[in-house]
């Protein structure tokens, strides 16, 4: 089965061996975005309002550069530090997914990369041509 790896400048670069997104077989798989700003590498804040909004931003701009787009979005896997930030998080993701409601997973974790307080990642689904 063939497999591309999709790479773009508007969303911040892998920090380890790994692609931002890869398409195979009318799945996109994008890796798990962090609240990073793609031309400093820094987290766009500490608070997790700042952090989740670039993050999605991040996911979305990984699409895009797919060619996909947020209705493409089937499944998506959120990491929260705290799950105290749960129904903050739900109402930013609402206002970027809207209608659309993919399959969803939330987890607490004791820790994320470069000391984030949030990462998400999903797989998104078009139709083989």
């Amino acid at each position: 089965m063939y497999s591309k790896s999709v790479q773009t400048d508007t969303a911040p670069a892998a920090v380890g061996p790994y692609s931002q997104g890869i398409i195979s077989g009318g799945l996109m798989f994008v890796s798990g975005q962090l609240g990073l700003d793609p031309q400093t590498g820094q987290l766009t804040g500490s608070d997790l309002a700042s952090q989740a909004a670039r993050a999605l931003e991040n996911l979305g701009n990984i699409l895009t550069a797919g060619g996909y787009v947020l209705t493409d979005v089937v499944a998506v896997d959120v990491y929260l530090t705290d799950m105290g930030g749960f129904t903050e998080f739900n109402t930013l993701y609402e206002g970027v997914f809207g209608s659309h409601k993919p399959a969803r997973a939330v987890v607490e974790v004791s820790a994320l990369p470069k000391g984030a307080c949030v990462e998400i990642k999903c797989i998104a689904h078009k139709p083989l041509h």
